[in-house]
């Protein structure tokens, strides 16, 4: 996935060293930008006692949702990891810090809300396939986690299992016809989307169907991490440490499970390891629970369409010749040309 290059518009380092001091009381000594992650902004900020967060940065205009309920959802999410953390016990949680007055986020701007986390002390992943030797402890990792489920249920949000996205996609699709004069990428995508949207309705029509079945387990949903690829751990001498919790949600478990399976790795185009036998009997042993290949399949294919759909509507709106732009049409290309079916 992109890391967020470009800087936020319309936003300062002094806005964001304002808002921090009122905030949680941290007098800034330095804020370096980190192009890392994908879907924020993120700066490494150090304080006038040598103590570094890691601060994020969320744009409330990048939804679908009103900039109000995008915010109130992100918090409902830092809630979720706070309880999961200190309720729960889950050490392996990182959670974001309150601010002076107890909450976790903060509007920073009619556009931006603010959060500070602690800088784990670790090495960082990268965003692909985990590798054969951490499998067995990233098991164990969601199998504690789905089993917290009755710590947060009153507090998690819950899927509905609709595609984000979905409509503004439809909607792409149906202007295929006309140019799209958003930036200089726009024409590109388009003509990239002409090519290939028999294959995007098909996915869609696929969803769907996965989305019927999967229906008919609600039973047995739990809290879900959401995206715990590499890219979203740190090891530690502790152990595994997992940050980014801003997709938490009651979900079927395959929501998290498909990212230790070959259908994660042959998505990102790597050579799928043998494991899923033992991926899925390990987390079967550990929890009672049996993973279902619907579910598997649905959310391989959520991620995809999820994504397509997020990067065609980038490229349509107005913008720049900017890195983001510029990747995005990229991620696009590699979606819809070297995806099977």
């Amino acid at each position: 996935m992109p890391c967020m290059r470009d800087r936020p518009t319309g936003l300062d380092e002094d806005q964001l060293t304002a808002a921090l001091f009122q905030g949680w009381d941290m007098r800034v000594e330095s804020a370096k930008y980190l192009p890392v992650g994908a879907g924020s902004y993120h700066w490494s900020v150090t304080d006038q006692n040598g103590i570094v967060r890691f601060v994020k940065v969320d744009d409330l205009r990048a939804g679908e949702a009103s900039p109000r309920d995008f915010c109130n959802g992100l918090r409902q999410s830092l809630t979720t990891a706070l309880s999961l953390h200190r309720d729960a016990g889950l050490g392996f949680v990182v959670t974001a810090i309150p601010a002076t007055d107890g909450t976790l986020l903060r509007r920073l701007t009619p556009r931006y809300a603010l959060s500070v986390f602690p800088l784990v002390d670790g090495t960082a992943g990268e965003f692909g396939p985990h590798r054969r030797d951490e499998l067995g402890e990233m098991v164990a990792v969601l199998a504690d986690l789905h089993g917290a489920t009755p710590v947060v249920a009153h507090l998690a949000s819950r899927t509905d299992l609709r595609l984000p996205g979905r409509k503004r996609l439809r909607g792409a699709l149906r202007s295929l016809d006309h140019p799209w004069t958003g930036g200089p990428h726009a024409e590109p995508a388009r003509k990239l989307l002409i090519r290939h949207q028999a294959r995007v309705r098909r996915w869609l029509a696929d969803f769907d169907r996965l989305v019927d079945v999967t229906r008919t387990t609600v039973p047995g949903w739990v809290v879900t991490h959401g995206e715990p690829h590499p890219g979203n751990v740190m090891h530690t001498s502790d152990g595994m440490r997992l940050i980014d919790w801003t997709t938490v949600q009651i979900a079927p478990p395959e929501r998290d499970l498909w990212m230790l399976t070959a259908a994660f790795t042959n998505m990102i185009g790597t050579d799928a390891l043998d494991v899923d036998d033992d991926v899925l009997a390990g987390y079967a042993e550990a929890t009672g629970r049996t993973v279902r290949p619907a579910g598997i399949a649905l959310y391989h294919r959520w991620w995809v369409l999820a994504d397509v759909a997020a990067f065609t509507d980038d490229l349509r709106r107005p913008h720049g010749d900017g890195e983001d732009a510029a990747a995005a049409l990229a991620y696009l290309t590699g979606y819809l040309e070297t995806a099977t079916d």
